[in-house]
C-alpha cells in the first residue's frame, strides 16, 4: 500500500515538471481588486475518493473583471508530510489582494478564514502525517471507513465562530494576524498548485455559472470529488449564497461580469510582484506596467465615448426599441471582449516577469 501511495505520489510530482513557468505565473503575483469578493457559500463536502488525498477548500478567484468560484476538491497531496494552505484575499491599502494557496510541511496563514472542513482559521485540524500515510479526522472529513481505515476521531471545539466573510482586513474583513508558527512556515520549502489544481482552476474559470455576476454568491458546482470534476457523481451544489455586493456605477446594467459598458466595469485591477533582485529590471517593468494600464484606460475611455455617440445617434434618429436592445447588446459584447483582452495581456506582463524571476533565480 505504502509503496502504491508513494508511486501515486511520484507521478503528481512529474506531471508538476511537465507544467511550464508560464502557468505557475498567477500563482507569484497577488492581483489587486478594488472591492472583496463575496462570502463564502455552504456546501457539504463530497466523499473522499482513497489514500493520501487531503481536502482543498474552495475559493473565490478573480479573471479581470469578475470573480469566480473555484470549487473545493480533494487533492493527491505531491509529497508525502505536505499540507495545503489554501488561497486567501486580504486587505493591502488600496485593494483586496490575492494570496495564492501552496503545499508545503506546515499549514501556513491564510487570513483567518473560516474555510471549514479543518481549516477554521488557523492550521488545519482535519488529518496527520504518521510514517508517510496520511490519516483522517472523521469529525471534519467525510470518509469511507470500509475503504480507508487509517482515520481517528477528534472533537474539535469551534472557538472560530461561524462567519462566512471571505476577506481579511478592510471594511467588514477578518481581523486576524499571523501566528509566531504562522511566519515561520512562510519560510519552509513550498510547492505550488499541483496540475491537477491549475487545471480546475481553469475550468472554473471557463464556467459561466461558477462566476459572481451569474451565481450571485451562490456556485451550482460548490465542490467536487477530484479535481475538474464537474459533471460526474459527488458534485455538491452550495446551500446558501454568501452576501455579494458590488459595487455599481450610475446607469450600470448589473454586475462587473456582465458590464454593458466600459464604464461600468471595476477599476483595471493591478498585480503585486516580488523583486526579481535586479533594482533596473523591477523599475523598467513597473514603467512598463503603467504604460500599459495608461493604454488600457485611454482604450476605455475611447469605447466609451464611441458607444455614447452611437447612442445618441439612435435617439435622434428615434430608433426602435428592438434596434436599441440589438445595439446594448453588441455593446455589451464590445466590452466583455476588450475586458478580456485587457486581461490577457496583462497575464502576458506578468508571465514575463516571471519567466525573468525565474532566470534569476540561483541555481540549486
Amino acid at each position: 500500500m505504502r509503496r502504491m501511495l508513494l508511486n501515486r505520489f511520484l507521478m503528481v510530482a512529474l506531471g508538476m515538471l511537465a507544467l511550464s513557468a508560464a502557468s505557475f505565473a498567477q500563482f507569484n503575483f497577488g492581483v489587486s481588486v478594488s472591492f472583496g469578493p463575496p462570502e463564502l457559500p455552504v456546501y457539504e463536502q463530497p466523499l473522499c475518493p482513497g489514500d493520501g488525498y487531503i481536502w482543498t477548500p474552495g475559493y473565490w478567484a478573480w479573471d479581470g473583471y469578475d470573480y469566480y468560484w473555484v470549487p473545493g476538491t480533494w487533492v493527491l497531496a505531491p509529497e508525502p508530510g505536505f499540507f495545503w494552505t489554501p488561497a486567501w484575499w486580504g486587505w493591502g491599502g488600496r485593494g483586496f489582494i490575492f494570496h495564492p494557496g501552496y503545499w508545503g510541511p506546515r499549514v501556513g496563514f491564510y487570513g483567518g478564514i473560516n474555510y471549514g472542513y479543518g481549516y477554521f482559521g488557523h492550521g488545519y485540524e482535519g488529518g496527520r502525517w504518521d510514517n508517510g500515510r496520511f490519516f483522517y479526522n472523521r469529525e471534519v472529513n467525510n470518509v469511507n471507513v470500509t475503504e480507508i481505515h487509517n482515520v481517528y476521531n477528534t472533537t474539535i471545539v469551534n472557538n472560530y465562530g461561524n462567519s462566512r466573510v471571505s476577506y481579511n482586513g478592510g471594511q467588514g474583513g477578518i481581523q486576524a494576524r499571523a501566528t509566531s508558527e504562522e511566519e515561520a512556515a512562510m519560510h519552509d520549502r513550498h510547492i505550488p498548485p499541483v496540475t491537477s489544481q491549475m487545471q480546475h482552476m481553469e475550468a472554473a474559470r471557463q464556467n459561466q455559472q461558477l462566476r459572481a455576476s451569474v451565481n450571485h454568491g451562490r456556485p451550482p458546482i460548490a465542490a467536487t470529488s477530484r479535481p475538474g470534476a464537474f459533471t460526474e457523481p459527488g458534485v455538491m451544489q452550495a446551500r446558501e449564497a454568501g452576501h455579494y455586493n458590488p459595487p455599481r456605477t450610475e446607469n450600470s446594467r448589473g454586475f462587473p461580469g456582465t458590464a454593458v459598458h466600459p464604464k461600468d466595469l471595476p477599476p483595471t485591477s493591478r498585480v503585486v510582484g516580488s523583486s526579481t533582485g535586479n533594482p533596473k529590471y523591477d523599475k523598467r517593468f513597473q514603467q512598463q506596467q503603467d504604460k500599459l494600464y495608461a493604454r488600457q484606460e485611454q482604450e476605455r475611455q475611447q469605447l466609451q465615448q464611441r458607444q455614447e455617440q452611437e447612442h445618441q445617434r439612435y435617439s435622434q434618429q428615434q430608433a426602435s426599441q428592438d434596434r436599441m436592445q440589438q445595439l446594448e447588446r453588441q455593446h455589451q459584447q464590445q466590452t466583455q471582449q476588450m475586458a478580456q483582452r485587457h486581461y490577457q495581456q496583462q497575464q502576458q506582463m506578468w508571465q514575463h516577469q516571471e519567466s525573468h524571476q525565474s532566470q534569476s533565480r540561483p541555481k540549486h
